[in-house]
């Protein structure tokens, strides 16, 4: 433990000594449009929106980590709560789920774990998906939470793609991991 405060403060320590000139004309700096930002719909991943992977026992696993790691767990795993960079009122979720190793839910990939990227404007992810030959498993699934749905990529994994409406999320309410 002692090795990493003193990595720590001797990293804090070289950053603040930085040889390079800061900017400090901000009327040179270009300013971030914050309207730009939320309204952008270009269709593409944003972010990672859940972690799935086989286990031998599910259960336990969850078990495990509730009590060596301090995750908030449920029956599907645990949901981990975080803020929006863009939006920092915004609060976003990613899920991390165990599956059973007969769990179907992978298939047709023979991967042990799959995951699932946040999008933005998921129909036009997917026709460009489309044009550039990717294999598309199914229609998009709506949701009160949000819109999936799955892809191969190129070495076989199966990858699901969710645009989440995270306002229904929290209005679900439960315990999540902080």
């Amino acid at each position: 433990m002692r090795f990493f405060a003193s990595a720590f403060i001797v990293s804090s320590f070289l950053l603040s000594c930085n040889p390079k000139p800061r900017k400090s004309n901000v009327a040179n700096e270009v300013p971030i449009n914050t309207n730009e930002i939320m309204n952008d719909t270009t269709p593409k991943v944003t972010g990672i929106g859940g972690i799935f992977f086989f286990s031998e026992n599910p259960d336990d696993l969850k078990d495990w980590y509730k009590q060596n790691l301090g995750l908030e767990t449920n029956e599907y795993g645990s949901t981990f709560e975080f803020r929006n960079a863009n939006r920092p009122d915004e609060i976003n979720y990613l899920q991390w789920s165990p599956f059973s190793q007969n769990n179907e839910y992978f298939s047709p990939s023979k991967k042990e774990f799959m995951i699932n990227y946040r999008v933005q404007n998921i129909e036009g992810l997917v026709r460009n998906l489309k044009k550039s030959g990717v294999t598309i498993l199914d229609t998009i699934e709506t949701f009160e939470y949000g819109k999936f749905v799955h892809i191969m990529d190129s070495e076989g994994n199966k990858i699901e793609l969710w645009e989440p409406i995270d306002s229904e999320l929290t209005k679900l309410g439960g315990n999540t991991t902080k």
